[in-house]
């Protein structure tokens, strides 16, 4: 069976994995992990990419990245060339380092970039040589294993310059004093509790993480871009089509939701506005949830991920918020294909 193109995606988050050839090891001791850790941060940001955590184990690797440029293959190309030389000037040694190509997965942002976040960090606690040691010694273990961006995320260590924590932080909590503690409580939940569910979705496609909803789109995106570049090895998309403008959304938003459009971007917790306008603005202007952040004065994609699944459950909960959303969502439609009738 042949094996699926890569879809480049501007702004795609990708579950990376890295595995030495034949399931050899990649690292042979410290110093080798210390070059792997450097070659990583030195491509971060000769390709600008968004690293969001790591774990470096004895023959393989996990990494979250974003890729704003959608240059996942040019980032990884550079990446493991330089690791590869290195390694194989410093062993004596010649040939494949990794196990044919990197394996890529598309994430999901909203609901599924935290849970993949305690998957990658539990990894050294689920090798067989652990996965039967006591749960006391196998939360020493998650605690103090050193090549993996947990012990920064809990405030054990200082965070590496080239990752960024915040985005999954204020996932897990909204609150800057708690959120180091609620993340570990949410990692270290895990190794009993193993989440059956989302192992599921991560076996449910070969595309991507997320729910089903999603999957179609990334589906329905791959199938596109396949058709107009079969000979390409890596498939790239980006946005195109008709969209609205932020000014339009937020006139709409504004006239729907009875406030004014300087009103709109305020924060105010007793309402919907802010999860509305977020909604709107991924849909139907197509912004990255980085982007929307940057529309509503908050600081980062994951705390508009917040906003969308407050007026997620607000509409599967509130039938008076769920008409309110559907007029509005018709209304756009309705501007959505006019402009795609005058193009």
């Amino acid at each position: 069976m042949a094996r699926p193109q890569r879809l480049l995606l501007e702004d795609g988050i990708y579950h990376v994995t890295l595995r030495g050839n034949e399931r050899r090891e990649i690292f042979r001791d410290d110093a080798d992990r210390h070059r792997f850790l450097q070659v990583l941060g030195q491509s971060v940001e000769t390709f600008r990419a968004r690293l969001y955590l790591y774990c470096l184990m004895a023959n393989h690797v996990h990494m979250v990245v974003q890729t704003p440029g959608a240059n996942l293959s040019a980032f990884m190309h550079r990446f493991q060339t330089a690791y590869t030389v290195y390694f194989n000037r410093r062993h004596q040694r010649s040939g494949h380092l990794v196990q044919g190509r990197f394996g890529a997965t598309l994430v999901q942002e909203e609901g599924y970039l935290l849970k993949l976040s305690r998957y990658v960090h539990l990894n050294p606690v689920f090798v067989k040589a652990a996965r039967r040691r006591p749960v006391k010694d196998r939360l020493q273990l998650l605690t103090t294993y050193p090549w993996s961006s947990y012990r920064a995320y809990i405030g054990k260590t200082d965070r590496l310059d080239f990752v960024d924590c915040q985005p999954i932080w204020e996932s897990v909590c909204e609150d800057p004093v708690h959120r180091l503690r609620e993340y570990r409580r949410f990692v270290e939940a895990g190794i009993e509790n193993v989440d059956a569910a989302f192992l599921e979705d991560q076996r449910a496609s070969v595309l991507c993480v997320g729910s089903e909803a999603f999957r179609d789109t990334v589906r329905e995106i791959y199938e596109q871009a396949l058709a107009g570049r079969a000979h390409k090895e890596d498939i790239s998309h980006r946005r195109g089509g008709s969209r609205l403008s932020t000014e339009q959304i937020l006139h709409a938003v504004a006239e729907a939701m009875g406030v004014s459009c300087p009103q709109c971007t305020r924060q105010r917790r007793s309402d919907w506005v802010r999860p509305v306008i977020s909604r709107m603005l991924t849909r139907y202007g197509r912004l990255t949830q980085r982007q929307v952040a940057g529309v509503l004065g908050l600081r980062s994609g994951a705390a508009v991920s917040i906003q969308l699944r407050r007026i997620q459950e607000a509409i599967a909960k509130d039938p008076a918020t769920r008409r309110q959303v559907e007029t509005l969502e018709r209304k756009l439609d309705k501007i959505v294909a006019d402009l795609s009738f005058k193009g």
